[in-house]
C-alpha cells in the first residue's frame, strides 16, 4: 500500500483572497482538505465555498490565540487577552499563561465546542479538528479538545509533530526549526491521551511542513515529496491564499508566502503523482 497524503490548508475563512485560493487548488486536484476558523472574517464565504465544492473535507481549525471567541467572552476569561475581548494576540503570551496554569481547560472546552457548533450548524460536516498555531501540541489543550471532539462524534486531529525525516531535512528558519525539535519530547505524552492510545480518535504518523511554515518554496516542497516513505499516513500542512488588500487588513506574518505556497502546490503535487511510487492523496475523513 502505498503511502498516504492528506494535502490540507490552514485558515479557510480568513480572507476571501484565502478562500478562493483554497478552492481553485481542490479543483486543481492539488488539495483534499481545509480547516476552517469558525472566527473568520471571511466564515461565511468559506461556507458557499465548501458547499460547492462537497468532495473538500472540512476540519475545524480551533482557535485559541489571536482572534476573537465564538463564545460568549465573559464564560472563557482565562483564554482572553488584556482588552478581555479577544484572545492573547501572541503565541508567546498563551504558552507563558499556560505553562503558568492561568488557562482553565473548562473554558478551552467551552470555545472549542462553540467554534464547531458554528460549522456544523452551518451545515458543514467536520472530518477533523486541528488548532491555529498547534496549540493542542500542549497536553493540557489536546486533552480538552479530544473531549469535545469525541462528544460531536470527530473522529480524527492533527498530528501536531512533525516526524524526525522531515526535520531532518532543516527547512525553514533556524530559530522555527529548534522550536519544533524542543517540542518533540511532547510527542509521547500526545499518543498516551486517550482518544489517540485507544484510537477512539485517529490521527497521522506526522504533519510535514510545521518548520517550513513560512518558507515553505517549491523547491522544499519537492524536496519532501521526493522523500516521503513509501508507507504511512502524513498530513502537509499548507497556508495557500492571495496576498491582496484583504489580507492586509489582518494581522498575519504569513503575507506574500501565500502566493508562494499556492504556487508549490500547483506545480509540485502533479509533478510527483506522476512519478513512481506515487502516495496516494486522501483526507481525514478516509482515516
Amino acid at each position: 500500500m502505498p503511502a498516504r497524503l492528506i494535502l490540507n490548508a490552514d485558515d479557510f475563512g480568513l480572507t476571501p483572497g484565502i478562500n478562493r485560493a483554497i478552492a481553485e487548488l481542490h479543483s486543481a486536484g492539488v488539495l483534499t482538505s481545509a480547516t476552517l476558523m469558525a472566527n473568520g472574517p471571511a466564515f461565511s464565504d468559506a461556507v458557499a465555498i465548501a458547499r460547492a465544492h462537497p468532495s473538500l473535507a472540512i476540519g475545524c481549525h480551533i482557535v485559541l490565540v489571536d482572534g476573537v471567541p465564538v463564545s460568549d467572552p465573559t464564560r472563557i476569561p482565562t483564554l482572553l487577552g488584556p482588552d478581555r475581548k479577544s484572545f492573547r494576540p501572541t503565541l508567546t503570551h498563551f504558552i507563558r499563561d499556560l505553562l503558568l496554569r492561568r488557562i482553565n481547560p473548562e473554558e478551552v472546552a467551552i470555545e472549542a465546542r462553540a467554534q464547531i457548533q458554528k460549522i456544523t450548524a452551518a451545515g458543514i460536516p467536520i472530518t477533523h479538528i486541528d488548532t491555529h498555531k498547534h496549540t493542542h501540541i500542549f497536553p493540557s489543550i489536546a486533552r480538552p479538545l479530544l473531549h469535545v471532539a469525541a462528544a460531536a462524534n470527530i473522529r480524527a486531529i492533527r498530528n501536531p509533530f512533525e516526524p524526525g525525516w522531515s526535520l531532518a531535512l532543516n527547512n525553514g528558519s533556524p530559530s522555527r526549526r529548534l522550536a519544533v525539535k524542543l517540542l518533540r519530547p511532547l510527542h509521547t505524552r500526545f499518543e498516551a491521551l486517550p482518544q489517540i492510545a485507544n484510537r477512539t480518535i485517529l490521527t497521522t504518523d506526522g504533519t510535514l511542513a510545521i518548520s517550513a511554515t513560512g518558507a515553505l518554496t517549491p523547491a522544499i516542497l519537492a524536496e519532501l515529496l521526493d522523500v516521503l516513505p513509501t508507507t504511512g499516513t502524513y498530513e502537509l500542512c499548507c497556508h495557500p491564499g492571495y496576498n491582496d488588500a484583504d489580507l492586509d487588513r489582518i494581522p498575519t506574518r504569513l503575507r506574500a508566502h501565500r502566493d508562494i505556497e499556492r504556487a508549490a502546490l500547483l506545480t509540485e503535487i502533479p509533478r510527483r503523482l506522476t512519478q513512481p511510487n506515487p502516495p496516494q492523496l486522501i483526507h481525514y475523513g478516509n482515516l
